[in-house]
């Protein structure tokens, strides 16, 4: 038997204790072995692709100790194994996502390995996309603060408790992501207990770190952010990262602001299976990287002081081995999703928007005198935000000021198109607020809030300026709860405007491109062309449990065609519910937004000029799309004209189309006939804009063409 001279441990090895610094290794060792056979099934074809945390377990075990599984709350990036299994998760867990089980409890086979995600413990659902998580982090520890502010039920809903924390991690290379900026800029704007976690292993994927950050060191950049605690420590040295996480977790506890643990790790194996580090690190650098491998650190720290021997080791190896190999005999023997589970989760399974219970569009109360569409959604909001204490309105410009204590001595902001004029001056500074001008920390922020029961309804005030959110949007929002298998989602609801029609816009303030959110799945798109409409939809979007992109026409907002008188405080319009605005029996013409107004002029005209009896039908919502109601109409009228101001190729409208001939192709005595803008951007002077986007000329047009075929 193999022995070992006793040894007094150092100081900061006895605070620990014995069976805490046994437990940390044998946590380690657990995630190493993982890693090593994931590796080995990914060489069998066993599993499909791997990407270790080997060399950062030293760290994440440490912080783990300081985390409180299912009170505070986590976002984690792909290498945090040893975090994830500190917390509670286990190794069956992990292996199960390695080989794509239904059982698997981060994503029931969704996601592929290294993506945690747990609901009892509060780690929120890992993605791919590097960077995307830390505002996320800051919206969850918001929605906690402002809901201890409101108080009751709001505390109740979000779990909100007076000393959590919210750990963020990420690797060196995603801090040259500018939502890390941005989410360093809120949380110490905020003072949010946010803890940032910087695995530093000199390395994203091939590139060093004096690459990604100007002078090689995160934490030198960061110094100058106000409250932010910044630490740093050597990451694969148990009893130094376990100090670090302490001063780091004590901080953010007592409320002092955020902090950041920059914690220098290795990175022993590739990035990936997909990669070989051989290609862009000498053996002399993976030499030194072995030296400090933080598993023989720890070992040799257990030994040296007194702590164990190397027999004891020995068995916890063999405890591990076989603990790993139990896991991986139970995992490949797991069952696989079925093929008929493909779309589930895309949407609530609980709240369908769709559905009769969103449809009381035939009983409008209506109160007042016709108005503007700008003002019935303002009075929807207030209505809504009256009934439900957990939406939070939040945007650029959105809150009637800023600096709550002058709000009686100003006459408010309230958005640039005034839609959320009034509404901070009723329901306060804490649910009615203005972001930085960074859009990906709007819908970042929304997303945190989201998953922990608050109802964000955010402004982008201009759809022209969307595109820095779209990441949050389309790889978070649209798929948070398909990712995690329904354990989280982010029901939430993005306002903004668009369109042209109005003159000076220009190229960027005068677009339209529903098509390119429609395309992601898991996100329902809304295009209101009238006021009543737009109050009625709204309501919904706020009511359903869904994320919702709601476009409102700039134009459309103060039309004298569209007003309507206030519907009342429980009218909704349930979406996929297309409305005929005009009837007829010669052309069919669909169209959504502006167009629709365009539309009836045409139908119009073309029924007085030519004879021509046009049906005009407003679909309303994009995604979902009522193909049963173009088909009722087709199936009558024999024609289609699809009129949309979004650009000619590649849109709705080429959909619509192909749906068409596919399903109702024995109905038609023409070609379906497509009215839309040209293949360009909206220009600046009103002759060329007006050549650009469709008019009710362009639709009459297609009106008498196909009549003529």
């Amino acid at each position: 038997m193999a022995t070992t001279t006793k040894k007094k441990p150092r100081t900061e090895e006895a605070a620990l204790g014995r069976d805490t610094l046994l437990g940390f290794y044998r946590t380690m060792l657990l995630a190493r072995r993982l890693d090593d056979k994931e590796i080995q099934l990914k060489g069998q074809n066993k599993i499909f692709f791997q990407i270790s945390g080997a060399g950062h377990e030293a760290i994440q075990v440490a912080a783990a100790a300081h985390a409180r599984p299912g009170y505070d709350w986590f976002y984690f990036y792909y290498r945090d194994r040893a975090f994830s299994l500190g917390l509670g998760m286990t190794a069956l867990d992990h292996l199960l996502q390695a080989v794509g089980a239904e059982a698997d409890p981060s994503s029931g086979g969704r996601q592929m390995p290294s993506h945690w995600g747990h609901k009892a413990l509060n780690i929120v659902s890992t993605s791919s996309p590097t960077g995307t998580q830390f505002l996320q982090a800051v919206g969850t520890a918001e929605a906690a603060m402002r809901a201890r502010e409101l108080g009751e039920p709001l505390v109740e809903t979000t779990g909100a408790k007076e000393d959590e924390v919210v750990f963020v991690t990420t690797g060196d290379g995603t801090t040259s992501e500018g939502e890390f900026w941005e989410s360093l800029n809120s949380a110490s704007n905020l003072k949010l207990p946010v803890v940032y976690i910087v695995e530093d292993n000199e390395f994203a994927i091939s590139v060093p770190v004096e690459v990604n950050t100007a002078g090689g060191s995160i934490s030198r950049l960061v110094q100058s952010f106000p409250d932010l605690l910044v630490i740093n420590c050597d990451g694969t040295d148990l009893v130094d990262s376990y100090a670090a996480m302490g001063r780091a977790v004590e901080h953010c506890r007592t409320r002092r602001g955020p902090a950041l643990v920059h914690a220098k790790v290795i990175r022993p194996y590739s990035h990936s299976l997909s990669d070989d580090e051989r290609f862009y690190k000498t053996e002399v650098m993976r030499n030194e990287e072995a030296k400090r491998d933080p598993l023989v650190r720890a070992a040799k720290l257990l030994v040296d002081g007194g702590l164990a021997t190397q027999d004891e080791l020995a068995r916890i190896d063999a405890e591990v081995n076989d603990e790993v190999q139990r896991a991986t005999d139970e995992a490949l023997a797991s069952p696989q999703p079925a093929p008929s589970t493909a779309m589930m989760y895309l949407f609530s399974p609980d709240v369908d928007p769709t559905a009769e219970q969103f449809d009381t569009e035939d009983d409008p109360r209506f109160t007042g005198g016709e108005t503007t569409m700008v003002d019935l959604i303002n009075a929807t909001l207030k209505d809504e935000m009256r009934r439900d204490p957990r939406i939070v309105v939040f945007g650029e410009d959105v809150a009637d000021v800023s600096r709550e204590e002058m709000i009686n001595d100003v006459k408010g902001k309230g958005g640039v198109f005034k839609v959320t004029a009034g509404l901070q001056r009723e329901f306060g500074g804490t649910r009615v607020f203005n972001s930085p001008l960074a859009e990906a920390n709007i819908i970042g922020r929304a997303v945190g809030m989201a998953v922990r029961g608050m109802k964000p309804v955010v402004e982008i005030q201009f759809f022209d300026y969307i595109w820095p959110a779209m990441m949050q949007i389309r790889g978070e929002v649209a798929t948070m709860r398909y990712r995690s298998n329904n354990a989280f989602a982010s029901p939430m609801v993005i306002r903004t405007t668009y369109g042209g029609y109005l003159k000076g816009g220009s190229i960027y303030h005068s677009q339209t491109g529903e098509s390119i959110f429609a395309h992601c799945p898991g996100l329902r798109v809304v295009l209101p062309s009238n006021a009543i409409d737009a109050a009625g939809l709204l309501r919904t979007a706020i009511r359903c449990e869904d994320p919702v992109l709601f476009l409102e026409h700039k134009h459309l907002y103060r039309q004298v065609y569209n007003k309507g008188k206030y519907p009342g405080p429980n009218f909704m319009i349930p979406f996929g519910k297309a409305r005929t605005v005009r009837e007829g029996t010669d052309v069919t013409v669909i169209a959504w937004g502006a167009l629709v107004q365009r539309s009836i002029v045409a139908a119009k005209q073309a029924e007085e000029q030519f004879g021509i009896s046009t049906e005009v039908i407003d679909m309303r919502t994009v995604s979902p799309l009522d193909m049963e109601a173009v088909a009722a109409s087709v199936k009558k009228t024999n024609r289609l004209v699809i009129a949309h101001e979004d650009s000619l190729s590649w849109g709705i409208g080429a959909e619509v189309a192909a749906r068409v001939a596919d399903e109702l192709f024995p109905w038609l005595d023409a070609p379906v006939k497509r009215v839309a803008s040209l293949d360009t951007w909206v220009a600046y002077a009103p002759q060329v804009e007006r050549a650009i986007l469709p008019e009710p000329e362009d639709v009459l047009k297609a009106i008498q063409e196909i009549k003529a075929f």
